[in-house]
């Protein structure tokens, strides 16, 4: 399916969530606020997933026919250029010039950003972080996101693939990760992680009842255990104590790194904070370097929840289709 082009006048933009297990659209206004959304699963091939996005496109552009661009925010490794994606563990594009493919087939331009560095945009712009110059976004969900801003801009090393706070080996040798390496943060510290950790305890024997068989029969979810956690199932809540405590090291450790005056806890595992976050800043602040002895960043809770991502790629979306200055100068 390819949509015809046509005159795009000013109006909203369209921006995609694309994750490991979820294909989210949504409509966007230039204040940040979502006005319209689809969604559909994001299993299956590169060919698929382009569809799907075509797909979604044509559908809200018949209610929203003023769309101005198309922002994609991905999990995954872009080029330089923010067009190809090199690499996404949870996706099946690799090497490819996802912008040149979809502009060939949508009416209005296209960008690519990272889905962290999209929801970390999102949060600057009309969320959590307004205000702050050095900061830092951890977002747990299938896996980790991350991302850093400093002066207003978004920090992406000299290839643009920083940073992969969930790709740090923390236990050699440790689970085996999707990205090919073993003992990733993210392998202990994000929804899935919760469920694998909820599984292994429930191998020892030590806990019963019906989250404990159903990790034993591998049917158990991240969101399963985090919601017997609030029933006070003895199981989920030793899971989701070892969760806090990864978190409290893994922020101690982008602490010491990069000394941000902020981070912000994002992602869909960010929707239970209510659960670890206390634990995880107690953590935090005794592993840091020096404690006790120097300022501790604040943790907040991003306030965009899961459409942080879609309405900074919208954002950001749109200030390139207008060729406005924006941080990607």
């Amino acid at each position: 399916m390819t949509i015809p082009p046509r005159a795009t006048p000013e109006g909203p933009t369209i921006s995609f969530d694309i994750g490991g297990t979820h294909l989210r659209a949504a409509v966007v206004t230039a204040d940040g606020a979502v006005i319209d959304r689809v969604q559909k699963s994001s299993n299956g091939t590169a060919e698929a997933l382009e569809d799907g996005i075509v797909e979604m496109t044509a559908e809200l552009l018949v209610d929203h026919p003023d769309a101005v661009a198309v922002g994609l925010a991905v999990a995954g490794f872009l080029d330089s250029e923010r067009r190809v994606v090199r690499f996404a563990p949870h996706l099946p594009w690799r090497d490819a010039d996802v912008a040149a493919r979809l502009g060939e087939r949508l009416p209005i331009p296209v960008s690519l950003e990272h889905d962290a560095n999209s929801a970390a945009w999102g949060e600057y712009r009309f969320g959590a972080a307004r205000g702050a110059r050095d900061w830092v976004l951890f977002a747990l969900g299938t896996g980790i996101g991350g991302a850093m801003m400093s002066g207003g801009k978004i920090f992406r090393g000299a290839h643009g693939t920083a940073p992969e706070f969930g790709h740090l080996t923390v236990v050699p040798g440790g689970r085996p990760c999707s990205c090919g390496k073993r003992g990733c943060l993210e392998r202990y510290c994000s929804g899935t992680a919760l469920a694998a950790t909820a599984r292994e305890l429930a191998t020892t024997g030590r806990f019963h009842g019906p989250l404990a068989e159903s990790c034993i029969d591998g049917t158990a979810t991240g969101s399963d255990v985090m919601l017997a956690a609030q029933t006070g199932d003895p199981l989920a809540e030793a899971a989701v104590g070892d969760f806090a405590d990864w978190l409290g090291r893994a922020l101690a450790l982008v602490s010491d790194v990069f000394d941000p005056e902020l981070i912000v806890i994002g992602g869909g595992v960010a929707q239970a904070a209510d659960q670890y976050l206390d634990r995880a800043r107690a953590v935090f602040a005794r592993e840091i370097t020096g404690a006790g002895h120097r300022p501790l960043a604040r943790i907040e809770v991003a306030r965009l929840g899961a459409d942080a991502g879609m309405i900074g790629a919208a954002d950001l979306a749109r200030a390139e289709a207008e060729g406005k200055v924006s941080d990607r100068e």
